[in-house]
């Protein structure tokens, strides 16, 4: 037996498109994912699974907030990423407009805590109440302008401003102020020696690793976008090869749902934000495999006790 016969044999048609249990589709958005074609309780299951992977990746990082005290508005982002997943489960089980906007709108409210991350840092208490409520009110400004026009574009916007405005915005830090003073605590340590301590890392170590994790992260991110818009542009060629391979192995066609795929840069700023506080002889970057999740642990919790 060949392995397309035995693929075959294991392959199983689509349902035809149909009325599902949640009834009528209010969400402004569609995805190119066909409705109720596997299941008659889930619209779109693909979309919907993969959102565990938010909800267990938040979960993950409120965790290691707690056993390792990184700072509270981390576990503050962590919890709007889980909010984040849930929502877009119940959005796309049910293509309902609350669960989109429960969607959407925890995507902008947990990038501006990443913006107070980025920006309130080393700053006075002073600032860092201006400067919250100033991003109160732009999430303020956001929901209520995409509820009145409810259009996705102007959502889509606005992400992709502010996710640029905190990529980038630390990118610059970790050149123009964190790889100044890693190299000048690096200077001061030469020559003194810590018996019984992991070895420290390099400034340009700990800069290539952040960097590398950058580069995976974005990939990720475009790539996830990327392969979603292509979804978009071919959706009826992609349909009619889904038909043609059938469940389950027509799954990996389900462009929008590698989207969801998406983490890296909340750990990203933990580690900045640890290095600026020049903690990195306390905690290190744990990240063995670029197919293992990256996360910042204490020093004595892990396993080697070598820098990875």
């Amino acid at each position: 037996m060949t392995i397309r016969t035995l693929l075959e044999a294991l392959s199983f048609p689509y349902h035809e498109p149909r009325h599902g249990f949640w009834g009528e589709k209010t969400s402004t958005l569609n995805f190119c994912e066909e409705d109720y074609v596997m299941s008659y309780y889930c619209a779109e299951v693909c979309n919907t699974i993969t959102n565990a992977l938010f909800v267990w990746l938040g979960y993950k990082g409120i965790r290691d907030c707690i056993r390792h005290s990184h700072p509270p508005i981390f576990l503050v982002t962590f919890a709007g990423y889980i909010v984040v997943g849930l929502g877009s489960t119940f959005f796309h089980a049910s293509l309902k407009y609350p669960m989109q906007l429960v969607d959407e709108l925890a995507m902008i409210y947990t990038t501006c805590f990443m913006c107070f991350a980025t920006f309130s840092y080393g700053r006075s208490t002073r600032f860092s109440a201006i400067l919250g409520t100033g991003l109160v009110g732009l999430a303020w400004f956001i929901t209520a302008r995409y509820y009145k026009t409810k259009d996705p574009q102007f959502h889509q916007d606005a992400y992709a401003v502010l996710t640029a405005i905190v990529v980038f915005s630390n990118m610059w830090i970790m050149e123009r102020i964190l790889r100044p003073a890693l190299k000048k605590r690096e200077e001061s340590r030469k020559g003194v020696r810590t018996p019984n301590r992991p070895r420290l890392p390099t400034t340009n170590e700990m800069m290539k690793q952040m960097w590398v994790m950058v580069a995976t992260g974005l990939s990720v991110f475009l790539g996830g976008y990327l392969i979603w818009n292509l979804d978009n542009m071919y959706c009826s060629t992609i349909r009619q090869w889904r038909h043609r391979v059938q469940l389950p192995w027509a799954v990996v066609l389900e462009g929008h749902a590698w989207w969801h795929l998406t983490y890296f840069y909340i750990i990203w700023r933990i580690w900045i934000h640890r290095c600026l506080d020049g903690n990195e002889d306390e905690f290190r970057l744990h990240w063995p495999s670029i197919l293992r999740v990256p996360e910042i642990v204490a020093v004595q919790d892990i396993p080697d006790k070598k820098w990875q």
